[in-house]
């Protein structure tokens, strides 16, 4: 069960970042301009593309998550993500069909969003129900830990075709390697999740109550969940796609480092976060969500300037220590992230009411988190500026999530989960 939750995040987010990697080259490929730059926009704007098709991805497999089952619904986001990577990988250029080429690339890359918004909250729902009630923490941490993992395998993976194929080669046909092998790996996905039972919990809930599950958000137990999990997923988001996205280029561009110490200090840094999660995940377990989350929120508020400010000096020792602060905080946050929001929501609605409000958050904080902190720098000068944004976020996701109930060793059936909605809660 872990196994099958942790690869698929693994290739969910593999699937979904090798296109960044690949961006110059499909910037000639798919959008030829006298302007490489106005390429590498117009590939860029295909990126955001995936971003905006996560909130109706997060409708449509959250509502489906909870009428199919979870099973099911990591089953078609695994096959929906493979071939849609292994798309990209088949397709014509630009000098081979015209503009037929960027216009099946845009499809491409709105399947791959779409898909991406069910993965997440899908694994760590599944895990979280088949977990152990003490260690729910820890399981949902490891398997939402692997999310992170891609960013550095699939930049490993570029740097070892290029090096060993040439970059002539690499630059004529090689990049469809890194999407077609997408396709094999969503496969051996998909055999492992379809050998794993569905979850014992949402049997429990599907048998308590048929049918007519209300839509998030309808009861007075269910409106507080969205708020919370959509400002707590509104820092998670912010932090994983400024330390994953685009830390690399402040590092280059701001700190004026090479592009290679770039690269090694924000694969480290990555991999201090990936264990982190861990840790988050095991505290949580043994001292409850709330005191960890808090915990996490404050060290962001009070260390993210300081070692914001410590990875701009233009050192590698300085890159890397402020990312390694960076890292530990926000992977200890992540930890506990995950499956807080998921044992906020009663079964019958916990993937809809969790899928939409986690991916509104990410579509609105995440997916603007590198343009942001780029606009923040150009507008004020100071290199440390995006530092007093992720604060203020940090500090409002701290007010939402003051009056939270303390959801460890919780039971995941509630009370919604065990009788019928009342005529007051249908209305």
């Amino acid at each position: 069960m872990i196994t099958s939750a942790a690869l698929g995040q693994f290739v969910e987010w593999y699937d979904f970042v090798i296109y960044a990697y690949s961006a110059v080259i499909i910037a000639k490929l798919f959008f030829p301009s006298e302007d490489p730059v106005a390429g590498v926009l117009a590939v860029f704007g295909v990126y955001a593309v995936g971003f905006l098709m996560r909130p109706l991805g997060g409708i449509v497999f959250g509502l489906l998550g909870d009428r199919m089952g979870r099973r099911q619904l990591l089953v078609i986001v695994i096959v929906t993500m493979g071939a849609a990577t292994m798309g990209i990988g088949l397709l014509p250029t630009y000098g081979q069909v015209g503009v037929l080429a960027p216009l099946l690339l845009i499809l491409c890359r709105m399947v791959q969003g779409f898909a991406a918004a069910g993965e997440t909250v899908g694994s760590n729902a599944f895990v979280a129900e088949h977990a152990p009630t003490g260690q729910r923490g820890l399981y949902v941490a490891f398997t939402y830990s692997f999310s992170t993992v891609p960013s550095v395998a699939a930049a490993l993976f570029v740097l070892f075709l290029t090096n060993t194929l040439g970059e002539a080669t690499y630059n004529a046909w090689g990049w469809r390697i890194a999407f077609l092998i997408g396709g094999p790996m969503a496969l051996i996905g998909l055999y492992i999740r379809m050998k794993v039972d569905e979850s014992p919990v949402y049997e429990a809930a599907r048998a308590a109550r048929t049918a007519d599950d209300q839509p998030p958000g309808r009861t007075p137990s269910t409106r507080p969940a969205v708020v919370r999990t959509i400002a707590l997923a509104a820092l998670a988001s912010l932090a994983f796609y400024t330390l994953s996205g685009y830390f690399v280029t402040f590092l280059t561009t701001g700190a004026n480092l090479s592009s290679s110490d770039a690269l090694l200090s924000n694969g480290i840094a990555l991999s201090i976060s990936f264990m982190a999660f861990w840790v988050g995940g095991a505290l949580s377990d043994r001292w409850g969500r709330k005191p960890v989350l808090f915990t996490a929120i404050w060290a962001v508020i009070v260390l993210y300037l300081p070692a914001l400010w410590l990875a701009s000096l233009g050192t590698f020792a300085s890159a890397l220590a402020g990312q390694l602060v960076i890292g530990m905080v926000f992977g200890v946050y992540w930890g506990v992230f995950g499956v807080t929001v998921i044992e906020l929501f009663p079964t019958r609605n916990r993937l809809s009411g969790a899928t939409i409000s986690w991916n509104l958050a990410y579509t609105v904080f995440g997916g603007t988190a590198p343009l942001l902190a780029t606009w923040l720098i150009d507008r004020t000068g100071s290199l440390v500026s995006p530092g007093i944004y992720m604060m203020v976020i940090a500090f409002i996701a701290f007010l939402c999530v003051r009056g939270m109930p303390e959801t460890a060793g919780s039971n995941l059936l509630h009370e919604q989960d065990r009788s019928q909605p009342s005529a007051s809660e249908r209305l």
